[in-house]
């Protein structure tokens, strides 16, 4: 697969648990050819992250540094099998880019009909625009109803590298081959992410990538090789999705 333009989820020090600061990160974008940077902070759940204040103040932040472009958002968490979040809407406006995760230390894995119900839940929150690696096997999913919810409410799904290479994340290179060829199946786009939590690790797809060879994923479905097409996804959600 070609090098990503967009890597949409990255974390900073400020997630307590990463460790490179804001300039660092979009540094190491730069160096490595990435166009558009996401830094998404995970939000209250997440033990040692920052305070829900930290979000109400991203407009004193450039949008532009060392030549690229950057996105300040958060990665929320999914707190229960109806799919809400650990942060207010009324932050979302402060936000670039919303990203929706279940993490175990905010949300105990259920049955796969409630992880599913979880997960569609939030994607039909018109704030979130990436569900962020459902491909972890620690939350049995059922891809087919999530994949099409995905498609009916503008959101994309995300195969991700970190989750793929950590031995923690049960199951997620036969997750992502099972979603990826859904999203083929119905021609519906997906989103790939470093989930770097590192300088280094910026835009490292050397995991993501067995997943599209193995499925002989097309790549005009990977929405986020094009910072264009990215960014036209996230304008459409703002003016049609009304947050």
């Amino acid at each position: 697969m070609r090098a990503l333009e967009v890597d949409a989820h990255t974390h900073t020090i400020a997630s307590g648990h990463a460790y490179g600061t804001v300039s660092e990160m979009v540094k190491a974008a730069a160096d490595r050819g990435i166009r558009l940077l996401g830094i998404t902070e995970h939000t209250s759940g997440i033990p040692g992250t920052c305070a829900d204040i930290y979000f109400s103040n991203m407009k004193v932040i450039p949008r532009q540094m060392f030549g690229i472009e950057v996105m300040f958002g958060a990665e929320l968490n999914i707190v229960d099998y109806n799919g809400g979040v650990d942060l207010d809407a009324g932050y979302f406006k402060h936000l670039d880019i919303r990203i929706a995760s279940m993490h175990t230390q905010c949300f105990a894995p259920g049955t796969r009909e409630q992880n599913t119900a979880a997960v569609i839940g939030a994607i039909r929150n018109p704030g979130i625009d990436i569900i962020g690696h459902p491909i972890d096997g620690t939350y049995p999913l059922d891809y087919e109803p999530i994949v099409r919810a995905a498609a009916e409410h503008h959101v994309l799904l995300e195969v991700n590298n970190h989750a793929l290479r950590s031995p923690s994340r049960i199951n997620a290179f036969e997750n992502a081959c099972t979603m990826a060829r859904l999203c083929k199946k119905y021609d519906i786009p997906l989103t790939c992410n470093s989930d770097a939590h590192f300088m280094t690790d910026v835009g490292n797809t050397s995991h993501i990538a067995g997943v599209f060879e193995e499925t002989d994923f097309p790549e005009e479905l990977i929405l986020n090789l094009s910072m264009e097409r990215f960014q036209g996804f996230l304008q459409w959600n703002r003016e049609h999705k009304g947050r």
